[in-house]
């Protein structure tokens, strides 16, 4: 079933009701440090510490090539979000540390520009992803974290079908040092919202 995914991830696109998901194209380059860029402020809280040419053609070509490498490898999935009706990026959303064998898992992280917070658009960019860690990676559990004060992070794991199972300490190094983080995961068994996807 993998083999669709080898060697070229372009052949991967999730269409939902309002947004689509694929992995990132030298052509987003542009529009990407567009929107870094205007949402550094928002952003860099939430994020492990930006290197000094976050905002830098040299290091979105930097990141697409660590991202097709980890497609080819099957250990991370990358994905872009897009608004369906304007073509505009609106954030990304990863399928990381993929574990096969007995376990069967990965984690997710995300972020969202910040002209687009709050309106949606992550609650089905995550469903989308969680379609295709499902059932395409043929996943059995997806796990999740958040910082302590991330409410609207939070809401949109429960939302989602996540569910709280405890709190990390120091999980993850954000924003330059480790902070401590609340816990989640959502079983392919588990209930989630539904929406209409197309492949």
């Amino acid at each position: 079933m993998l083999q669709l995914f080898r060697p070229r991830s372009a052949a991967v696109r999730l269409t939902g009701p309002r947004v689509y998901i694929r992995p990132p194209q030298i052509a987003d380059q542009r529009v990407w440090l567009a929107l870094r860029r205007d949402s550094r402020a928002f952003l860099e809280p939430y994020e492990p510490a930006w290197p000094h040419d976050a905002l830098t053609p040299v290091a979105f070509r930097r990141r697409l090539r660590r991202m097709q490498n980890e497609w080819q490898s099957e250990s991370t999935y990358g994905f872009f979000i897009f608004d369906r009706e304007t073509d505009d990026l609106l954030g990304g959303i990863t399928i990381a540390n993929v574990r096969r064998g007995v376990i069967q898992s990965a984690t997710v992280g995300y972020w969202i520009g910040a002209p687009h917070k709050r309106r949606g658009y992550m609650f089905e960019g995550l469903l989308l992803c969680l379609d295709f860690a499902f059932n395409s990676l043929d996943l059995h559990r997806v796990e999740a974290a958040c910082l302590l004060n991330n409410a609207p992070s939070r809401g949109l794991l429960e939302k989602c079908g996540f569910r709280h199972e405890g709190q990390a300490r120091e999980y993850l190094c954000i924003a330059g040092k480790w902070q401590d983080h609340e816990t989640f995961a959502i079983l392919r068994t588990d209930p989630r919202p539904i929406i209409a996807i197309q492949t």
